[in-house]
């Protein structure tokens, strides 16, 4: 047995967010995290320093790669990774460049 569901598109779509419009709740939460993060960015080298250098009164060892991967999933999130991209030419192979030189009239 065979079951088919056509759907019909008769009306427009009325109501409701615009294309490309943030969701409230969404909006809102990143303006907290960013409100968060402003608030303590001057702190954040304090805390990178005490994990690099560590706490002898509370017996945490420094560990400087730590601090170094704590920084980078801090920066990842300010400056974007960027993609690595590869031109080639026709039928992927070398590009050709050809430069002349015209002279001065």
């Amino acid at each position: 047995m065979t079951t088919e569901t056509k759907v019909v598109k008769s009306r427009k779509k009325a109501g409701g967010r615009t294309s490309g419009t943030p969701n409230k709740t969404t909006q809102q939460a990143r303006e907290a995290i960013a409100l968060f993060v402003d608030g303590n960015a001057h702190r954040l080298a304090e805390w990178l320093d005490k994990v690099a250098d560590g706490i002898p009164d509370q017996d945490i060892k420094p560990n400087p790669a730590k601090a170094f991967e704590l920084f980078q999933s801090v920066v990842e999130y300010h400056v974007p990774k960027l993609a690595r991209t590869e031109i080639t030419g026709a039928d992927e192979g070398a590009i050709e460049m050809v430069i002349k030189w015209e002279s001065a009239k």
